[in-house]
């Protein structure tokens, strides 16, 4: 005997969040897949508005589904973001169409949504399409820094990016070009650690046919394949002298000479650099030019390492394990206390590169309890003391004893303090912190003046 099909069944079992409308936009279907993006339940769905359940920015102006209803027309496939429960956005990809009833009358609306946030995680990746939305913190420090940059976007000032590995300066650079009236021109990343600097010369300014034995045409260089953006010039203090003073010349003149030329090339570009070096102590011993320092510190900013910023922790965590189970496609039930705990007491001596490998590393071996400590990769397991931090940001206080992080911040404002004869306005400029900060962190190590 042939049996019928349960609709409900069959719609609750596709991967596509689904839901119904009437005519005054009551919700009066919501299936599994719906429930599971949003957050909300269908108990909960179920007759509310359709616009305080998904929260959108078009809901009151754009809005698809009333562009169907209105037109009785079928949208497919269009680009929207809604708010979660936990008020979280979520890129979905929807189409929308018309419910009719048996004479052909418009009853309702039908839209189908699917999460697309690999799609645009990928994207981002890819095309670097990053924002200060993409970055994660709610430290006083980075709020600060949010502030800062977002204004300095708007200009065309360069921008001095410090910080350890893996701080994210890469996706801050990103996010000032995305923010700047210079988002529609080319953003060119340069790794100056990466090539000799007879070859980086050639990357960075290009060359004329002739200009050396293999150079059988022009090359155009970055700086001008920049033309109209940005370039990024990452690892900044490892350029050699020659090229520290053309760069010079290009910051001053907006000009430069290729290889091989006669001719200068004159170009329009906003430079962004970014090193994990202390270019301050450089220019003290002549390894990087005075002069180019100042010309690049027009906007200096140094990006605290996450040991910095514990409070930080928690937030990222939350934030790769959802990118991760959605590019993995699992399902997360939560995090043990213990697997929380090993993370908030390592040093990340990787930042915040390193945490997200650990999530994708516990996330890879995820099998469908609770993110638990076993899921963590074992080195996170060892004695604190064999964590070495970043050795460009080691304080030389003769001894070979590796100290806490807290203790090598001391031993540094203290030394700074007596260099400057504990003058707080010297000693924050020295140490690129504010004198607020200056004055509490003395305060929190019991630091004065016994002279």
């Amino acid at each position: 005997m042939k049996k019928d099909f349960d609709s409900s069944k069959i719609l609750n079992s596709v991967a596509l969040g689904i839901f119904t409308v009437d005519m005054d936009w009551n919700i009066k279907y919501f299936n599994d897949e719906a429930e599971k993006i949003t957050g909300f339940t269908k108990k909960e769905a179920l007759g509310r508005k359709c616009y305080e359940i998904f929260r959108t920015e078009l809901c009151h102006k754009g809005c698809y589904l009333r562009i169907a209803m209105e037109t009785g027309s079928k949208i497919v496939k269009v680009r929207n973001r809604i708010l979660n429960r936990k008020n979280k956005e979520i890129p979905v990809d929807i189409t929308v169409s018309i419910l009719q009833d048996g004479e052909g009358k418009i009853i309702g609306g039908v839209e189908s949504f699917q999460d697309d946030s690999v799609r645009v995680i990928l994207e981002k990746e890819i095309h670097g399409l990053y924002s200060f939305g993409d970055i994660i913190g709610k430290d006083e420090r980075i709020v600060r820094i949010f502030d800062l940059l977002s204004t300095v976007a708007r200009t065309n000032a360069p921008v001095l990016l410090l910080g350890e590995t893996g701080t994210g300066k890469d996706i801050f650079a990103r996010a000032v070009h995305n923010a700047s009236t210079r988002r529609d021109g080319p953003f060119i990343k340069v790794n100056c650690a990466a090539l000799p600097s007879q070859l980086l010369e050639s990357e960075l300014f290009g060359y004329k046919k002739g200009a050396f034995t293999d150079a059988k045409r022009d090359k155009l260089g970055r700086f001008q394949m920049a033309e109209g953006g940005t370039i990024f010039l990452d690892e900044i203090g490892e350029l050699s002298h020659d090229l520290q003073a053309k760069l010079l010349q290009v910051l001053d003149e907006k000009e430069f000479y290729p290889l091989g030329s006669t001719r200068p090339v004159r170009v329009n570009v906003r430079v962004i650099a970014s090193t994990n070096r202390k270019l301050s102590n450089m220019t003290l011993e002549k390894a990087f030019r005075q002069d180019l320092y100042y010309r690049l510190r027009v906007v200096e900013v140094e990006i605290p390492p996450l040991r910095e910023r514990s409070a930080d922790v928690p937030l990222l965590v939350d934030h790769f394990l959802a990118e991760q189970a959605r590019i993995m496609g699992k399902e997360i039930k939560g995090v043990t206390s213990d697997f929380m705990g090993v993370l908030l007491n390592y040093p990340y001596p990787g930042n915040v590169r390193e945490l997200r490998n650990i999530i994708e590393h516990a996330m890879i071996l995820h099998r469908g309890d609770k993110m638990d400590k076993d899921l963590l990769p074992l080195y996170l397991f060892e004695k604190k003391d064999s964590f070495p931090l970043p050795s460009s940001y080691d304080i030389d206080i003769g001894t070979k004893q590796q100290l806490s992080y807290k203790e090598k911040e001391k031993e540094k404002i203290l030394k700074a303090l007596r260099t400057h004869g504990w003058r707080r306005s010297a000693t924050s400029m020295d140490l690129r912190m504010n004198r607020t900060t200056l004055w509490r962190k003395m305060k929190k190590y019991n630091l004065q003046n016994t002279n």
